[in-house]
């Protein structure tokens, strides 16, 4: 049905999970594809064990190039981008299926499904932050109970995308290093592209234990610099424009799904917010030059 990428990083406890997840809770027989991030905790050998199929770097070389790599063995006509701290809720991929067979034969599109996660998120359930004090009785009888609905610009894992789609626009962009700003960056070149429909589906749930990978990373002088997020610099000095910006006016984020997305409308509140972003772009060219170095 689709090959599934899951980048890991030293996470060996929190891959057993998902993997296990995909196979007790899908309808169809999926193609899984690993990549590992340099493996020192035993990750590799396991696998190998396994006989898992994965590619390799011996070093971490952050998601974005994990999810190029991976995908170039990708033998399905849909991709699944997943991370590694994710549980996949039963008939996850029964709703990507369902929502196919409603798209024109050979559309490009951008699905994804709705994380629920133990903290402030679009469904909030607390059911443990770690590995340790995950309860997964409680999130397996608490989900039939969770109202939520198609939302609109969704740019999140797990996220399903037609393989020529993703060829079209050369997958992840690699100067966001590990990863921070490569989502919102993946959707702009896409929109640019001509693709206008990025869809939320809430029937297709995903537990994420809340970016553990990127916990390890906290304060890391590639992921924050003293006045902010990184990938949110290089996304500005790249498209001209903030994630906030682009979210807000050509994604239309959070809110409910309408049907493909039309463009922005260009009223007041359009310019103004452009200009602050072209202002903030001209600050970034003349003081952060070397983001990209």
């Amino acid at each position: 049905m689709f090959s599934i990428i899951v980048p890991t990083y030293n996470n060996l406890d929190y891959l057993k999970l998902c993997l296990k997840s995909i196979k007790d809770n899908s309808s169809f027989d999926h193609e899984i594809i690993v990549h590992v991030n340099e493996g020192s905790d035993g990750t590799k050998s396991f696998l190998e064990n396994i006989n898992q199929k994965f590619t390799y770097s011996a070093k971490n070389e952050g998601v974005c190039v994990a999810f190029n790599k991976a995908v170039k063995k990708a033998n399905k006509k849909y991709i699944v981008l997943a991370h590694d701290d994710m549980y996949f809720c039963p008939n996850w991929d029964k709703v990507f299926q369902t929502e196919l067979n409603k798209l024109p034969a050979d559309s490009d599109f951008f699905l994804s499904g709705t994380m629920v996660q133990p903290f402030k998120s679009y469904i909030n359930l607390n059911c443990g932050d770690t590995i340790q004090n995950f309860n997964e009785q409680k999130l397996l009888e608490e989900l039939p109970k969770i109202k939520f609905d198609d939302f609109q610009g969704t740019h999140w894992q797990p996220s399903l995308v037609p393989l020529k789609t993703w060829n079209k626009v050369g997958g992840f962009s690699e100067e966001f290093y590990p990863g921070t700003g490569s989502d919102p960056d993946l959707n702009m070149k896409l929109w640019r592209e001509g693709i206008r429909i990025f869809k939320g589906l809430s029937k297709c749930k995903v537990y994420h234990f809340g970016s553990i990978v990127t916990r390890k990373y906290k304060n890391h002088p590639t992921i924050k610099t003293e006045s902010g997020s990184k990938g949110g610099k290089i996304f500005l000095l790249k498209w001209g424009v903030t994630f906030k910006f682009f979210k807000k006016h050509y994604l239309r984020s959070d809110s409910i799904y309408e049907g493909e997305l039309p463009n922005p409308k260009r009223n007041i509140q359009f310019y103004l917010e452009l200009i602050i972003c072209k202002l903030n772009f001209i600050y970034l060219k003349i003081f952060n030059s070397k983001l990209y170095k």
